[in-house]
């Protein structure tokens, strides 16, 4: 298969090329198609009714295999290598449990408004880089969910395009994830709702 990543995408290795459950895909566009199929399915699963556990491991395990399960073998398991973005492979677990320690107390005691907890919450999964791949669109679908379901907020816009094919859109996007990295959040609670 020809693996064709826009800019920023985080490029599958190939102990993780192997995890691919469907042999007749022969090039990204296809894989897209049927990842997407896959996330589609896993949407109306997630926001038929409120989770109680969302903000738990084994939740966003669960919802990255739901979205990716029917696609990859590895769906829903961390990641066991080193990627271009994410912290160590074996650092990932406590990271994201600290995350979702900090979400908690950011909407307990009020630090941030709903946005920009769900925006923070986003940037700091997709800084973790739990999965092989994946991250970005679970990242914003977990984001999503937390509005949705636990702060009562409509779902982000996302730059109204697609955020998976190379263009203007995307750019802005990882623009404002990596002026995030600087703890400057502005740009990127401009996109989400942009």
């Amino acid at each position: 298969m020809s693996y064709d990543y826009p800019v920023g995408a985080t490029p599958i290795d190939a102990d993780e090329a192997e995890g691919l459950l469907l042999s007749h895909i022969t090039d990204r566009a296809e894989l897209d198609r049927w990842e997407q199929d896959n996330i589609a399915e896993a949407e109306t699963w997630a926001f038929r009714r409120k989770p109680r556990d969302l903000l738990t491991v084994d939740y966003a395990c669960r919802l990255h295999r739901r979205m990716f399960g029917d696609v990859w073998k590895w769906a829903g398991v961390f990641r066991k290598s080193g990627k271009n973005i994410g912290v160590e492979w074996w650092s990932i677990g406590p990271a994201l449990k600290n995350l979702l320690g900090d979400v908690d107390t950011w909407i307990d005691l009020k630090v941030y408004h709903p946005d920009e907890i769900a925006a923070r919450f986003h940037h700091r999964l997709v800084f973790i880089h739990l999965f092989a791949n994946g991250n970005g669109r679970h990242a914003r679908l977990m984001a999503d969910l937390l509005l949705s379901h636990v702060l009562n907020r409509p779902r982000f816009t996302w730059g109204s395009e697609s955020l998976v094919e190379a263009g203007e859109c995307r750019q802005r996007y990882i623009a404002a994830l990596q002026t995030a990295d600087r703890y400057e959040y502005g740009p990127l609670l401009e996109f989400v709702r942009s």
